[in-house]
């Protein structure tokens, strides 16, 4: 059974949430201010979502009826049932309802299956992955509207700061904030992780079981239109990296992780130079002093949003 909300809640949160951290401190990245955008979908990704999700009005209503419909009878499942939180689940599915109630159950599962990832997932819980500088979102959207994020997992990180599961739960906490704006959920995400500066004894910290969970996540799990995983400036030590987690891939995600070393001209093959960092072969000013902090207390604004998806799920162990 499910939570029968206000078709408004959802919204309301969301633009609540934005109010908040319009009229509060402004995150700059660079020269440029990170925002969440939650604005309606632009004409540019109204004709995008109709050519690659079939999404039109029609099909938008006829979808969450039955969507709504199979989640009032699932017993145990407590998830809104407004339009614009099902449609988060609804666009990566292509608007066919049979799999995104699939996808949410997978969702909810893995939440309950992995509560070292998910359990008091907070942004003010997360400090240290925050200062840390090993996640960044980048405040441009690439000219396909797909939102970016680095993970620099070589150099900057200490393993003794910072666990893989507080990096992943660093990820996650980027990702479902991603996934509150339309044209993100439209457009997707591309991910690049830097592996310049890994150690042979930060490769020990990496378990198949680690591995396991996180491809498990993205293959299964994620209410996100993954566009690519991009690594750069690996070297022969991240081969050992990568062997935990080549045995799980499958599908369009093995096809969708490219490998560029140090090209930076192949990333522009991906990416668009205003929005791609120098040191990666673009034009954008990415910042040398340290903005953990800043990015910390910007991610805070969230606190509200994500206690409110702590919510829901299961109430009770599949």
């Amino acid at each position: 059974m499910s939570e029968f909300n206000n078709k408004s809640d959802t919204q309301m949160l969301v633009e609540k949430l934005a109010y908040k951290l319009q009229t509060g401190p402004k995150l700059m990245i660079g020269d440029c201010e990170m925002t969440l955008d939650i604005d309606p979908l632009d004409e540019y990704h109204i004709k995008k979502a109709e050519k690659e999700l079939r999404e039109t009005p029609e099909m938008v209503q006829e979808s969450i009826k039955i969507l709504c419909d199979m989640l009032g009878e699932e017993e145990g499942l407590y998830v809104p049932l407004d339009e614009e939180f099902l449609k988060r689940f609804l666009r990566p599915c292509k608007f066919y309802p049979r799999s995104a109630f699939k996808l949410i159950k997978r969702f909810y599962e893995y939440r309950l299956k992995h509560p070292e990832f998910y359990e008091g997932l907070l942004p003010s819980n997360e400090r240290a992955i925050f200062t840390s500088g090993i996640l960044t979102p980048l405040p441009r959207r690439c000219s396909d509207g797909v939102r970016v994020v680095v993970i620099e997992a070589g150099r900057k990180w200490n393993p003794k700061q910072v666990s893989l599961n507080q990096i992943f739960r660093g990820v996650i906490l980027n990702l479902e904030v991603a996934i509150v704006e339309p044209k993100t959920q439209v457009s997707g995400v591309r991910v690049i992780i830097d592996m310049e500066g890994l150690s042979l004894g930060q490769v020990t910290y990496f378990t198949p079981g680690f591995a396991s969970a996180i491809i498990e996540f993205v293959q299964r799990s994620l209410p996100c239109r993954l566009k690519g995983v991009h690594i750069v400036n690996q070297s022969f030590i991240f081969d050992m990296v990568f062997a935990f987690f080549k045995p799980f891939l499958h599908g369009k995600l093995k096809d969708r992780i490219f490998f560029h070393g140090g090209d930076r001209p192949s990333m522009l093959n991906y990416m668009d130079a205003k929005m791609l960092p120098k040191k990666y072969g673009g034009e954008f000013d990415f910042p040398d002093k340290p903005i953990g902090d800043p990015i910390y207390e910007y991610s805070c604004g969230y606190e509200e949003y994500f206690d409110e998806c702590n919510r829901y799920g299961y109430m009770n162990e599949v």
